[in-house]
């Protein structure tokens, strides 16, 4: 009796795709530009630390298909509600539930082109931001949009405009941009948060040498000023 071979049918390799986790490009073309970067991705960092499932990220790189490490951006910053907080490489917008980044930011530089910013406006319409902000620090000129039935769409006046998402407002009256949370705060860099600390400080430090100079005083005329309450 011959023994029947069945032919084995061999599966297909499984082809496997690197995402990198840098495109090899410089997060900010000068201080300045950087410093706006930090201040906002810092700012809305701090606006949503009490929230677990809000991500905030800056500089880093969105792929929103599976399978295709081409098509990619990293916004200058980005807001990601639904998606816990936590360190990542890269967002790969199929293993966060297929969640996009609802708002995004990005701050002009001078080596931005006309095309390399419409490009990119057109990916954020394609892949589902729902609000993007371009902010000029040079001419502190500050452009939005907002998603509606035909995709983004530019909003009109950015004077006073809040992000429905965000809740924040941006305030362009002054010299440059504030950018103001629902309590009243302003978004501030970290030097000018350590200067508020210190000139509260000291503030206080002043206080206690007054009440210190002026107990002194009453003990001189022989007053107890522990007595006065």
């Amino acid at each position: 009796m011959t023994a029947q071979i069945r032919p084995t049918t061999a599966k297909p390799a499984v082809l496997q795709i690197d995402y990198p986790d840098s495109d090899g490009q410089p997060m900010a073309d000068n201080t300045r530009q950087f410093a706006w970067i930090v201040k906002l991705k810092e700012g809305l960092e701090s606006l949503f630390q009490a929230d677990p499932q809000v991500f905030v990220a800056g500089d880093l790189l969105w792929y929103p298909v599976e399978g295709d490490n081409r098509t990619r951006r990293a916004p200058d910053a980005m807001v990601v509600f639904g998606r816990p907080k936590g360190d990542r490489g890269s967002y790969r917008q199929w293993e966060e539930d297929n969640i996009a980044p609802q708002v995004v930011f990005e701050i002009l530089s001078p080596g931005n082109t006309l095309s390399e910013m419409a490009l990119k406006l057109e990916f954020y319409g394609r892949y589902g931001v729902e609000e993007y902000y371009l902010y000029d620090p040079d001419r502190n000129d500050l452009t939005g949009w907002l998603r509606d039935e035909g995709g983004l769409a530019v909003i009109e006046t950015m004077v006073d405009w809040v992000s429905p998402r965000l809740g924040i407002r941006f305030d362009l009256s002054g010299a440059e941009l504030e950018v103001i949370r629902p309590d009243g705060e302003c978004f501030k860099s970290y030097v000018e948060l350590v200067n508020e600390r210190d000139a509260a400080a000291q503030e206080r430090d002043a206080a206690v040498a007054e009440r210190d100079r002026l107990a002194a005083k009453l003990r001189e005329l022989g007053i107890d000023p522990e007595q006065l309450g």
